[in-house]
């Protein structure tokens, strides 16, 4: 006689209903030995498929005591529970519980993934086992494809891939015709032949014959236990099939396993995996296309600030802003000018006034902008001549009627003229002659105006009529301090004007302001953008929920074959990230098509698009996946065995 291999002691079984405890099983004792070929019988009802579940360690009993192999089942942990399953059992289902995405050699080799046995050695010993169960030409074909009688021939490969000491199969003939039924009757008694242990759970007392014990339950107790025939083989005798894969792998290769599963469960359910995207896709598109506007917005306005110079001071009438008595402050005057220039931190000085004019050429006739100011002028701003020369200080010592043009100015008035220098054009009433074009102006806001730049000494007598300046612009040497400049500047001009009646404005500060402002707006838009991206988020908790919901029987037969809840929890949160990296890579395109389509719409500014802005939503959605895939990860993972089998 073999060895006790499975144990039960005054086993109890009690399920909790609105009408209060029931008791399924009652003190049930029983031992099986190793290679014995049992069948449990029984009317529905009476503890058959409990007494499998308890036996195959996919449900605990309520009282009393489970040993396999000596071990009490009772002191092991939820995984150390899925190793038996893993290592010992082998499940033969009347439904099949096959995957139907999966092939005939992926569901057979299911096992094997969580073993971490290799794909290669994996796949070879599935093919090995489904062509000696007689499916050599079914191979690639998936459940949907196969009778009944094949399906559960793969399910008998399922059941072997790990070895299966022990074969729990239940009504294994219950959804096939005769025919079918005999077949699989037959590869079970080979089974049993080549050493391993059967236990065969049904209602039909013809298949139970076929066993060499037949127990008998009844409202949940033993009412016979009889040998019909002596059918243990010697425990020595040699086994058909192998019997144990390779050892684990580590964890990188279960990961890997882990994720091909999860590319097979989305590619499975496509529409259901766009929608989860979708939220996502939304989310990161609104992150990247924000950062990148707020990046693009802040550079124009920077880089108009940096055409100026961040070395460069603002000189202004009154004491602010909107200061009513500026426009009669008249003590900005030519004098100003020669003091500042002999300071030695100063670089160069123009002054500047500014005024509405005609400009009039021929037929062409427009308003303009003409600005009075030193020789000086074009390097304060920032601005290089194109063609011809700048304002020279010969210019302005003898009030020449000469005038510089912006390229807007030249373009309106000349078209395509090759050459505009010599030209005279009116301004306002007076006739001056070309003598340069300035570049195009950086500054985007004012880039559609039209400038015109004389000296400021002709401007004053001949076109504003007023010899004192509006304002003037201050050069800083490179190398000084901003603000010990600003500081000198104006107490040079406070003691010149006897009060101070002016303010100036750092560019320098203006610049650190306007970039603080911009970083702080673009901060807020990508805070607002995030919200899209929780949203979003949530959105794939929910379909991932739901998933859970779906899957609950998929989730059952993983279990059953061995998977652990870390790799029930692993393989639904690699699901999640996924989706989400995979819609984050799809925002971040949408993105780059709304820059395209920016920058062919709006000519102002461009959106500026970062590495930095891209990975970071890219890690961003991939975070997401994780904290919003974690809950139902974890609700997969602990799903109850038996109730995730039982739904339909």
């Amino acid at each position: 006689m073999n060895p006790v291999l499975l144990e039960l002691d005054n086993v109890g079984r009690c399920f909790d209903s609105g009408a209060g405890p029931v008791d399924v099983l009652k003190k049930l004792n029983l031992r099986i030995h190793a290679g014995e070929m049992l069948a449990i019988v029984g009317a529905s009802g009476s503890g058959k498929s409990t007494l499998m579940n308890i036996l195959g360690c996919l449900d605990r009993p309520s009282s009393g005591g489970y040993r396999v192999g000596g071990v009490d089942v009772g002191t092991l942990a939820a995984d150390e529970l899925a190793t038996l399953r893993r290592e010992h059992f082998g499940f033969v289902f009347q439904r099949y519980h096959l995957l139907p995405h999966l092939d005939a050699v992926d569901n057979a080799a299911m096992p094997a993934v969580y073993t971490g046995m290799g794909l290669d050695a994996r796949r070879h010993r599935a093919r090995e086992l489904l062509v000696r169960l007689g499916l050599a030409g079914q191979l690639p074909q998936r459940p949907g494809q196969l009778s009944g009688g094949q399906q559960q021939r793969v399910s008998i490969a399922r059941a072997l891939m790990n070895g299966g000491k022990v074969i729990l199969a239940d009504e294994p003939t219950g959804a096939l015709d005769r025919h079918s039924g005999q077949e699989v009757m037959k590869i079970l008694r080979e089974l049993h032949a080549a050493g391993h242990t059967v236990i065969i759970v049904t209602h039909d007392h013809q298949v139970a014959a076929a066993a060499g014990r037949v127990i008998e339950l009844c409202d949940g107790e033993v009412v016979s236990d009889r040998v019909t025939t002596q059918m243990v083989p010697d425990a020595a005798q040699k086994t058909v099939l192998p019997v144990r894969p390779p050892p684990q792998t580590n964890f990188w290769g279960r990961v890997g396993d882990a994720f091909k599963m999860a590319l097979f469960a989305v590619r499975a359910n496509r529409l259901r995996s766009a929608l989860t995207m979708l939220g996502i896709v939304i989310g990161i598109a609104s992150v990247v296309a924000i950062a990148a506007l707020g990046n693009g917005a802040r550079a124009s306005v920077l880089e108009n600030i940096r055409s100026i110079g961040t070395n460069t001071i603002m000189i202004f009438r009154g004491v602010d802003w909107a200061d009513d008595k500026a426009e009669s402050i008249r003590t900005l005057q030519p004098d100003d000018l020669k003091a500042l220039a002999a300071e030695p931190y100063v670089d160069s000085v123009t002054p500047e006034t500014t005024s509405a004019v005609r400009l009039r050429w021929g037929n062409a006739d427009l308003n303009a902008y003409a600005t009075g100011g030193g020789e000086g002028i074009f390097r304060v701003m920032g601005r290089k001549i194109v063609e011809g020369r700048g304002i020279s200080a010969e210019d302005v010592r003898n009030q020449a009627q000469v005038v510089v043009l912006d390229p807007n100015a030249r373009r309106k008035l000349f078209g395509d003229s090759k050459s505009v220098l010599g030209q005279v054009v009116m301004v306002g009433s007076m006739p001056a002659q070309v003598i340069g074009v300035a570049n195009k102006d950086s500054n985007q806001w004012s880039a559609n105006q039209v400038y015109v730049w004389l000296p400021y000494t002709t401007a004053s007598s001949r076109v504003f009529g007023q010899m004192h300046f509006n304002g003037m612009m201050v050069r800083v040497r490179e190398g000084i301090p901003m603000d010990l400049a600003e500081r000198q500047l104006t107490r040079l001009l406070t003691m010149r004007h006897g009060n101070k009646d002016f303010f100036t404005r750092n560019m320098d500060t203006v610049f650190k302001s306007v970039n603080g402002i911009a970083q702080a707006l673009s901060l807020f838009l990508g805070l607002v953008a995030m919200i899209s991206l929780i949203v979003g988020g949530v959105g794939v908790m929910n379909i991932m929920l739901v998933s859970v919901s779906e899957r609950t029987r998929e989730i059952g037969i993983r279990m059953a074959v061995g998977a652990r809840q870390r790799d029930v929890m692993l393989q639904f949160l690699i699901e999640a990230v996924l989706v989400c990296l995979a819609g984050g890579v799809m925002g971040v395109l949408l993105a780059l098509g709304i820059g395209a389509v920016f920058a062919l719409v709006v000519d102002s500014f461009k959106m500026i698009f970062t590495l930095s802005a891209v990975l970071l939503a890219v890690g961003c959605s991939m975070l997401i996946g994780v904290v919003f895939g974690f809950w139902p990860a974890r609700n997969a993972a602990k799903l109850d065995p038996v109730v995730a089998l039982a739904r339909e």
